[in-house]
């Protein structure tokens, strides 16, 4: 804090209560000026190239390949040759060893993969540091322990890997997706060829490194860089057994109809448009640091973010003020600043999309509230906004926004809440706020939601399932759910198989 005063016994009062800034130092992590793609082990030298930035300054951070069919071929090879040559065949206990090594070296270079994921994503660092890479790490120790475990997990049946597996992983949680994704392919014994977002792909390059310490075997894992081309020519490669995306609906169902027929595996897990529904007995101020936690983290680039509040009607007054006077506190700036509460959007593009449907809000009739701060005059940034007076009809209210824009709308009975709640045609996840036990279980059964929170918000553990319905996908990742998609599964002799 600055400006302090002196008083008549000589003691120092802030007169101003705004937080000094509080910089995290960028000299941890070296980049290089120009990345290839990692295939085999090594670094293969790529044809073509684009500029990857910081969202929060525009300025240019490294080249970084822009892989074409003939270099993902060539990953995707590597793959192969590493699942026929021996990784599918290691025992799990020696697969357990390389997982085990990989969280542990994540673990100790955390502070690096913190500082290059805000720098690169726009993040802030104390959600880097505090929430990505923890569980990054806690998704590479969770499915080390299962690796030796795979016929308790699966009783009376014969799990064995599918082969190679496509993962093509989003912008706004680069490092922790590649976590999720990685971990339980190389512990059901697959090996790998991913593609981090073209935007955020500096913490996946990295990563490199991470398996060169682990001294995993060339070619169990393959990262190669690009944009949609790339993560097509992924999908369409004739050597890969089975994909993952995470990603857009829209995408989704595109790799949906190109994989049909294939009998390739497939999971997606997509957008959402999640009701977070506040009852009147509930502990408001503890809801509205739900409510905040819910859409304003990572700017709002999550998709189980809570973008749709549902407030029962009687309690819609305090809440609004209550959600307003906080948002009157949170920080908007530097993402390398501890002090930082929401950063940098992710791109220009993402910029441009927020602002077109917050447009569409106020000219279908919702009534706006931004709160008051100074957005940078670089980068790509967006004030935390409100709406009120919004109708299920609007764009706002169906939409999947991927911004800090919050839809108020309410409700009068739980009946209510349910038929809003699950008019969307996503189905991702939701948050449910009362003190009944009775009613949180009652709203969970009724909620098309992969997800269900009770009195909190964008909780996550390694154990916990975590996927979608309807247009938000299929298929689970994290918890024993997570090893299934890459694992075939054959009945136990003992059962006739």
């Amino acid at each position: 804090m600055t400006d302090l005063e002196h008083t008549s016994d000589s003691a120092l009062v802030p007169k101003d209560w705004t937080y000094a800034p509080a910089p995290e130092a960028r000299d941890i992590v070296t980049l290089a000026e120009r990345y290839g793609h990692f295939v085999g082990g090594e670094w293969i030298d790529a044809a073509e190239t684009y500029t990857t930035i910081s969202p929060a300054t525009e300025e240019p951070l490294a080249e970084v390949g822009q892989a074409t069919p003939a270099e993902v071929e060539q990953a995707v090879t590597a793959a192969r040759a590493a699942f026929d040559d021996g990784w599918s065949s290691v025992s799990p206990s020696e697969r357990a060893k390389y997982l085990f090594r990989i969280a542990r070296v994540l673990q100790e270079r955390a502070r690096e993969f913190a500082v290059l994921e805000s720098l690169n994503g726009g993040k802030p660092i104390k959600e880097s540091r505090d929430v990505d890479l923890p569980l990054a790490a806690a998704h590479f120790f969770y499915y080390a322990g299962w690796a030796d475990k795979l016929e308790y997990a699966f009783p009376n049946q014969r799990p064995r890997p599918i082969g190679v597996a496509g993962q093509i992983i989003p912008w706004n949680f680069p490092l922790l997706m590649l976590a999720w994704k990685i971990a339980p392919a190389l512990a059901a014994g697959n090996t790998v060829v991913l593609k981090p977002a073209e935007t955020t792909p500096l913490t996946a390059l990295l990563f490199c490194d991470v398996l060169r310490q682990a001294e995993l075997p060339p070619g169990v894992v393959n990262i190669v860089t690009g944009d949609g081309s790339t993560g097509a020519a992924i999908v369409t490669a004739g050597g890969v057994d089975k994909i993952a995306f995470t990603g857009s609906t829209e995408v989704g169902k595109a790799i949906q109809r190109e994989l049909a027929g294939t009998g390739k595996k497939l999971t997606l897990e997509l957008g959402g448009k999640a009701a977070n529904i506040i009852f009147d007995d509930a502990a408001l101020d503890q809801a509205v640091e739900g409510i905040v936690n819910g859409i304003y983290f990572n700017q709002g680039h999550v998709c189980c973010a809570g973008s749709r509040l549902l407030v029962q009607e009687s309690i819609y007054e305090p809440v609004v003020d209550k959600l307003k006077r906080r948002l009157a506190t949170l920080r908007v700036g530097d993402p390398l600043d501890k002090n930082s509460d929401v950063g940098a959007i992710n791109s220009k593009q993402q910029l441009e999309k927020i602002r077109e449907l917050v447009a569409a809000g106020e000219e279908e009739g919702a009534e706006i509230y931004q709160a008051p701060c100074r957005l940078p005059e670089k980068g790509y940034w967006f004030a935390p906004t409100v709406f009120t007076n919004v109708a299920q009809s609007y764009r706002i209210a169906q939409e999947e926004i991927f911004g800090p824009v919050l839809s108020i709308l309410t409700f009068r009975t739980p009946d209510e809440a349910v038929e809003k709640a699950n008019n969307t045609p996503y189905g991702l996840s939701a948050g449910v706020w009362t003190e009944k036990g009775s009613r949180i279980l009652w709203m969970a059964e009724r909620l098309r939601a992969g997800v269900v929170w009770a009195n909190t918000y964008n909780r996550f553990d390694p154990s916990s399932p975590f996927g979608g319905y309807k247009e938000s996908g299929f298929g689970r990742e994290g918890g024993r759910h997570g090893l299934e998609p890459y694992l075939q599964l054959d009945e136990s002799e003992a059962f006739g198989g």
